[in-house]
């Protein structure tokens, strides 16, 4: 149970008969048909001997499957059904009933059934022995296991056998930190991708063609195919693209074949050993896992965990019966009219529109137009949030019938959660409601202080605005209008102050103070002006006040910089919305292996 078996489809098979087919989880990646046609060559079966039937089940391939599994069933032979989940009314159907009936078959009859997690016939899956090759929890099971792909007789034929250990070596350390790397979610990856043992076998496919061509190891050409091709061709984020080059830069160096330093207490092993000295080398060296392993810094174990717990808990919850027992607390319905009346009561008047263009005499400066936008945007979300309630108010009262929509926004009151007709016209938050309903009535709170005077904040909250991008634009086109420069020849520049809010008395002279930004997976440190690790468990670092100025982009200051992505919120991914340059005097691909990001709300 503590160590790491590798899967072995020869031992499992001793447990299957005749009467017990194999049945294949298929997890991303995965081939179980390619173990099975080596597996039967031992036995002298094979689509050679006419004794081995291949189909894979769709549309029209029933009749195929009957054919293969009966004509094996009686002569003896294997059968080997593919995605049977591809086709549910047969397998629900014959297949099910074949299974269930097989103490007539021929003694050397073998089954073999593969299918992707489905609902499939519960008398099926109990007949059969359910196999699974996942990739193993923790980084050094999924190291072994990658490098156990290849064996010695791999390495030898080639011109540069030691050259040859030592990328495939680093190359299933780099396979292994980006699967385990899933598991701190956002931070570790903006999104998920099915890397599969396919990219790493054919990246060292690779690594032996180029051995053999070229006389001096060709690094940038292999990392350019290995993180822009071979695995970049799954990675659809720029960020995450960015972060796979910034591992095979660290591991593909010439000092590799030295005992180079992978992560801090793990080195490269020798190249000159055997594979089994290898995976002793990282049997008995490599350090417990943490996540320093991967570039990240000790805090974001504390957040994985934390994630952990709180999955654990609304799991928990979900479980919980709807109706309170007889003496227990309030009902289902009495905290949602509870919470109903609170929002009501809470509730503040509608900004009118009318009246503010009015006041602004035809002033319609780019700062205004996001204003204007704003409050448009602000009305709509109030008004389904009055709508709603009153609507649900009239259900709870007997005086309207209880419909669909009302009971999910009855639901969502009493456990606390923002209801989907809200989020579809509010802005992107993770927060739970009582949060939420707080972050709005701030977000109305600044929009109500601007109509008072109409200009541009001294400090405005980015975190409080709907679109954050039209904000920036805006400071970009009053600029180019100023100096009379292009609008596509500019870019975004970004300033931190050694301030906070308090400490700003007027607006900035060149573009716009903003205040409201979180730093996860590093600092700032106000006495330097750069970047720094974060403080231990110190999850979010508060960001001083920053000045968002536009400046033509052949005179941005890139020199010592991190482009830190900023977000609307601890998702990440789809919530970017634009590149922050922050001075540093480490070199970037640290923070990138951080997940170093600002965001704009986090809970």
């Amino acid at each position: 149970y503590v160590n790491f078996r590798a899967f072995d489809l020869a031992r499992s098979f001793e447990d299957a008969g005749p009467c017990a087919p194999v049945f294949f989880i298929l997890s991303p990646g995965v081939d179980p048909v390619r173990d099975t046609e080596n597996l039967a060559k031992q036995f002298k079966v094979g689509t050679d001997h006419g004794n081995f039937g291949l189909v894979s089940l769709g549309q029209g391939q029933e009749p195929v499957a009957e054919k293969i599994v009966e004509s094996a069933f009686r002569h003896g032979g294997w059968g080997f059904l593919q995605n049977i989940h591809l086709t549910p009314k047969w397998t629900s159907g014959w297949l099910d009933k074949r299974c269930d009936d097989l103490e007539a078959s021929h003694p050397d009859f073998r089954l073999f059934l593969s299918a992707e997690p489905a609902a499939l016939p519960v008398n099926l899956l109990q007949v059969c022995l359910k196999l699974t090759n996942e990739p193993p929890e923790g980084l050094k099971q999924n190291l072994m296991k990658n490098f156990s792909f290849f064996n010695d007789d791999y390495f030898d034929p080639s011109a540069k056998p030691g050259e040859l250990k030592s990328i495939c070596f680093a190359l299933s350390l780099f396979h292994a930190v980006i699967l385990e790397r899933k598991k701190f979610g956002p931070q570790g990856w903006n999104r998920v991708y099915p890397f599969n043992k396919g990219d790493l076998t054919s990246c060292a496919q690779v690594a032996v063609n180029y051995l053999e061509t070229y006389p001096k190891i060709p690094w940038d050409d292999l990392k350019y195919i290995f993180g822009e091709i071979m695995y970049g061709g799954h990675i659809t984020d720029f960020f995450d693209r960015e972060l796979a080059l910034s591992y095979l830069d660290a591991y593909l160096k010439d000092d590799l074949m030295e005992g180079a330093e992978l992560f801090p207490g793990f080195t490269s092993p020798v190249n000159s050993g055997s594979l089994k000295d290898i995976l002793e080398h990282v049997d008995t060296t490599i350090p417990q896992e943490s996540p320093t392993a991967f570039g990240l810094h000790p805090n974001a174990e504390i957040g994985f965990r934390m994630k952990q717990a709180e999955s654990m808990f609304a799991q928990i919850r979900e479980l919980q019966p709807r109706s309170a027992g007889k003496g227990a607390g309030l009902s289902a319905q009495e905290m949602a009219k509870q919470k109903l009346e609170e929002i009501i009561e809470k509730s503040p008047e509608r900004i009118d529109t009318a009246e503010v263009v009015e006041k602004l005499e035809g002033d319609r400066s780019p700062f205004v137009n996001v204003f204007l936008q704003e409050i448009d945007r602000l009305s709509i979300l109030q008004d389904e949030i009055q709508r709603s309630l009153k609507e649900l108010e009239l259900g709870l009262r007997g005086d309207l019938q209880m419909s669909d929509r009302m009971e999910q926004l009855q639901s969502a009151l009493a456990e606390d959660r923002v209801s989907p007709t809200w989020e579809n016209k509010a802005y992107p938050s993770k927060r739970p409601l009582g949060l939420w309903f707080i972050n709005f009535l701030e977000r109305y709170r600044q929009l109500s202080d601007w109509t008072v005077e109409l200009g541009v904040p001294k400090c405005t909250w980015i975190s409080g605005l709907f679109n954050a991008q039209s904000f920036l634009t805006a400071v970009t086109q009053t600029t180019a209008r100023r100096n009379d420069w292009p609008l596509d020849k500019m870019t975004t520049q970004v300033d931190v102050q050694k301030k906070t809010v308090d400490d700003i008395s007027s607006g900035a002279k060149d573009g716009a103070y903003i205040h409201g930004l979180f730093m996860e997976g590093a600092r700032w440190d106000d006495k330097a002006g750069v970047l720094e690790d974060s403080i231990p468990k110190e999850l979010f670092a508060k960001m001083p006040v920053v000045q968002i100025r536009a400046v033509p982009a052949d005179k941005a200051d890139t020199k010592d910089m991190y482009e830190c992505p900023v977000y609307t919120t601890q998702d990440r991914g789809p919530t970017f919305i634009f590149k922050a340059g922050l001075k540093t005097r480490s070199p970037s691909s640290k923070w990138v292996m951080a997940g170093v990001a600002l965001l704009m709300d986090v809970i």
